[in-house]
């Protein structure tokens, strides 16, 4: 291990592990200790640079810093707090980029909503992320900078945990995985309190199978396949990247992810008012996901600038979930926070932009 960079020669020490750090600091010719002091400043006490770890000798915080070598946090630009007290944070990163993160709290649980990329390539008509197309995935380090800060915004612990932020999460595995990882040893988040969503990206879903139990040892986190529609033809509409993912592949995909991880999925269905919120489309969607391990969670649309997408009246989404429950669908409804706030993902960072 080079002792000038870090585990998989990354420049930053977020993410890395105990362990890691242990013998990172041993090449670095240090004690075995300066490396368990150092996980405590990272994730205990969400030290931002190598200067506030007054712990470690100072010619070493300087030799790190003359390398090059960073905690590896991000900025605050910009926060905004709904009536509900839902907070959204604009993280800048070292290249100048901009994402977000949300943080929804409730009376016993605070559960934050994370980016995987900056922008989004799939280009959802629905989704205020995938305007602005995509610009580049984030390293791990960024993803577990997004929980620690708005630990600090909200002064309260995170609990659980949703990849359902800006970007496609399995356009991104390795780092979503790890970021997993630390997210659960590091910082004590139960895997089965996280979430991840995907809208579906063709041959991914086998692999995150594969590579969860292999770097995680097990796949206990939830999976959340965004379907928002009952058939390929309406899906198209919605989701422009779903050309190239057939409806029944993706269900397959689904059936063969549950086999290999023996967890059941979720599958996302936002109610967009008359378009995919009636009581038919409730019950080709239950025909479509009856016969194997699985869960729906009905979305009330979050209106975007630029679309004419209307969110559906509180009776209709009674009676699209009342269907698929009569059918033997397990069937939720994820309620709302932060509509005064502009609550759909990748608003404020257009915002910001269009202000710059």
């Amino acid at each position: 291990m080079s002792s000038t960079h870090l585990p998989g020669g990354n420049q930053a020490l977020l993410g890395c592990s105990a362990t890691e750090l242990e013998s990172w600091a041993v090449a670095e010719g240090q004690p075995a200790f300066r490396g368990r002091q150092l996980h405590d400043w990272l994730y205990t006490k969400g030290a931002r640079s190598f200067d506030a770890i007054t712990v470690l000798p100072k010619s070493w915080r300087i030799s790190l810093q003359q390398r090059g070598l960073t905690i590896g946090r991000l900025l605050e630009v910009n926060r905004a707090v709904a009536v509900d007290d839902t907070t959204k944070l604009l993280l800048a990163t070292v290249d100048g980029e901009t994402i977000e993160s949300v943080g929804i709290p409730t009376q016993q649980r605070l559960t934050v909503c994370l980016s995987s990329q900056v922008g989004c390539p799939m280009a959802c008509r629905f989704c205020a992320s995938g305007k602005g197309g995509l610009q580049r995935s984030l390293a791990t380090h960024e993803i577990v900078d997004q929980v620690l800060s708005l630990r600090e915004a909200m002064d309260r612990r995170p609990s659980h945990v949703v990849f359902m932020g800006m970007g496609e999460p399995l356009l991104n595995i390795e780092a979503v995985l790890a970021s997993i990882r630390c997210l659960n040893i590091d910082l004590g988040i139960a895997q089965r309190r996280i979430t991840v969503s995907t809208v579906g990206v063709p041959h991914t879903l086998p692999q995150l199978a594969e590579l969860a139990m292999k770097r995680l040892g097990r796949a206990q986190f939830t999976l959340a396949v965004s379907l928002h529609a009952p058939n390929q033809e309406l899906r198209e509409r919605l989701i422009p990247t779903a050309c190239a993912y057939p409806f029944e592949t993706l269900l397959q995909d689904c059936r063969h992810y549950l086999a290999v991880t023996g967890r059941r999925v979720t599958f996302e269905y936002i109610l967009l008012g008359a378009l995919n919120d009636q009581p038919q489309h409730a019950e080709e969607l239950a025909e479509r996901v009856r016969g194997f391990q699985s869960h729906v969670n009905l979305i009330a649309y979050n209106p975007i600038d630029d679309e004419g997408f209307q969110r559906p009246n509180p009776e209709t989404i009674e009676a699209f979930r009342r269907v698929l429950e009569q059918r033997g669908v397990a069937v939720s409804l994820r309620a709302s926070r932060g509509l005064d706030q502009n609550a759909a993902c990748g608003q404020l960072r257009r915002q910001h932009a269009a202000i710059g």
